[in-house]
């Protein structure tokens, strides 16, 4: 397997830090809040696993808001997610206000071991937080020769197609599926146009205006200005507007929220707490699944590896843009950073990880140079 698109590095406006330097750094500023090793290297390994599968909207760029919540307690600093329910293949758990990535690790694993014994893994969780990428715990599956699915509701940032009103997260979408060679279909979405935190990483960046469809200003009516949608504004389900099919997105986050939400018993829609607000807990409701696909037609890994790379030679509209199937960009991304040996950075990304330092009394050394501003 080839992957046919390479993704560039500009060093003009890009740094590359190491993976080392970036990990103990992250240590360093959860261990000032309290929280325990073992539940920091967790989030750690989730916040690093993102930027270098080119996802920033959930990596670093996240720190502050995880440091900010175990500061003031919002977010339970240590413990364990407790077990609520089982039956055959299901669980049913209580995240016991724990970091995302703690409890999304245990409901994974948990998923994993009933996967292995009844040949599916349901695991639904509320009393949770926010989880990092999608991917991290399909792709725990996936490593077991499983076909692993994650899903977790969000706090209300999308206009529903025709409201006005906020009413639904982001809400991703994930599934990841074995193929030969350590090769894999892995989608990872959010059921809106972008994830809400690539707006803020392009307003970090300086950026003034975002594509067609990825925002709305506070009237739900859409805007190409990234301060619109971060200023009371919002998200776009999948489409955008009816018109481009933005009602199929507003069924998908919608879908999410069943699964998660509604499902778990933890809060779901409008009701779930602000993104930021930490006058109640997030409560967020969260899904995993794991599936072993022995259980059906035999050749699985082999027939998936079939079809991704018919899907690849597919003759392309641009021969400078060959056809990609989902993980093909984050394999790209993964690609380069393992050549420049590092994790890579536009260089006004890194000015909120001195101001966090700052804050919280951590001497902030990840490059060389002085080029955090």
């Amino acid at each position: 397997m080839t992957i046919k698109e390479k993704r560039t590095f500009n060093e003009v406006d890009e740094i590359v830090i190491s993976k080392e330097k970036l990990y103990a750094f992250v240590l360093e500023c959860l261990a000032k809040t309290g929280c325990s090793q073992d539940h920091a290297q967790q989030l750690a390994d989730t916040l690093l696993c993102s930027d270098y599968r080119g996802h920033y909207s959930h990596g670093i760029n996240r720190l502050q808001y995880y440091v900010h919540n175990l500061q003031i307690k919002s977010t339970a600093p240590s413990g364990t997610p407790q077990i609520l329910k089982e039956k055959g293949s299901t669980a049913w758990v209580d995240g016991n206000n724990l970091l995302g990535p703690v409890v999304g690790n245990f409901c994974m694993q948990l998923a994993i071991e009933k996967a292995k014994n009844f040949g599916i893994g349901w695991v639904c969780v509320k009393n949770s937080n926010h989880y990092g990428i999608s991917g991290w715990y399909a792709d725990i599956a996936r490593q077991h020769g499983l076909v692993g699915m994650a899903f977790t509701n969000t706090s209300p940032c999308v206009f529903p197609t025709g409201s006005s009103e906020k009413s639904l997260g982001s809400n991703p979408i994930c599934m990841a599926a074995p193929g030969l060679d350590n090769d894999s279909f892995f989608l990872d979405m959010a059921s809106t146009t972008v994830a809400y935190g690539k707006i803020e990483v392009a307003d970090r960046k300086g950026e003034t205006y975002i594509p067609p469809n990825w925002g709305a200003d506070k009237n739900g009516k859409e805007t190409n200005t990234p301060q619109e949608v971060l200023n009371d504004g919002g998200l776009q389900p999948l489409g955008g507007s009816e018109i481009t099919g933005g009602y199929k997105g507003t069924g998908l986050c919608m879908m999410v929220e069943v699964l998660c939400g509604i499902m778990s018993g933890s809060a779901f829609g409008k009701n779930i707490r602000q993104w930021m607000a930490t006058d109640t807990t997030a409560d967020l409701g969260q899904c995993f699944v794991a599936i072993d696909p022995e259980c059906f037609a035999p050749g699985f890994q082999g027939r998936l590896q079939e079809f991704v790379d018919e899907t690849r030679d597919l003759k392309p509209i641009n021969k400078n843009r060959p056809v990609q199937v989902p993980g093909d960009p984050e394999r790209a991304h993964m690609n380069m950073c393992d050549e420049l040996g590092g994790l890579v950075y536009k260089k006004k990304q890194l000015g909120h990880l001195k101001t966090l330092a700052d804050q919280i009394g951590v001497i902030m050394q990840l490059v060389e140079e002085d080029v955090y501003a």
